[in-house]
């Protein structure tokens, strides 16, 4: 059996290639995560628009829906399927007691806690933010909840999305935009949360 020769140049430039050190290879740090911060204008009144574009990745345009009032509604946005944000906000008062309101932030942590959800930091009250494979009635994955008073009444918050950016921390923003909420609610409503 015959061997295959190579030629003593291109033996020679395999040699030189494969003993020259790659010294033109530079490592880039990864790039840091942007905070999410409170700014104008606002999405459903209650979430800075460019922290949900961060968070979510969104880039087209928001129309957004509201219904209900003060006391207790939602706001979808865009206003059509799919919706990339929702919101709910519900208040202890006429037609919403404050045990009606206990039991549905104990339904949401029951589904939150199987699902592996983190709680709240305790400055923002009863609550868990989650990521939820199949969530019931919608195709909003990535939810936070919270129960907390403002001005002497229980309050809830309700933040959905469908999606959050890669390379963003899910539960760690949704937190982020459940403090921003809370402080812009008791703006909007003369209160200040945690009273």
């Amino acid at each position: 059996m015959r061997r295959a020769r190579l030629p003593a140049a291109l033996t020679a430039l395999v040699l030189v290639t494969a003993c020259t050190p790659e010294t033109d290879v530079v490592s880039s740090p990864v790039p840091a995560s942007q905070p999410v911060v409170d700014s104008a204008p606002y999405v459903c009144k209650l979430i800075p628009e460019q922290a949900f574009r961060l968070v979510s990745g969104v880039t087209g345009p928001l129309m957004e829906k509201t219904a209900g009032n003060e006391n207790n509604g939602d706001c979808r946005a865009p206003d059509t399927i799919p919706q990339r944000l929702e919101v709910w906000w519900m208040q202890e008062g006429p037609g919403m007691s404050r045990e009606h309101l206990n039991f549905l932030i104990g339904d949401r942590r029951a589904v939150y806690t199987k699902h592996g959800g983190v709680v709240l930091p305790a400055d923002l009250g009863d609550g868990m933010a989650a990521y939820l494979p199949n969530p019931p009635l919608t195709d909003q994955p990535y939810q936070v909840s919270a129960k907390f008073h403002c001005g002497g009444k229980a309050r809830l918050i309700d933040v959905s999305l469908p999606q959050v950016a890669k390379g963003r921390d899910a539960i760690k923003d949704m937190i982020e935009l459940m403090r921003i909420a809370q402080k812009r609610y008791g703006k909007l409503y003369n209160c200040t949360p945690g009273t």
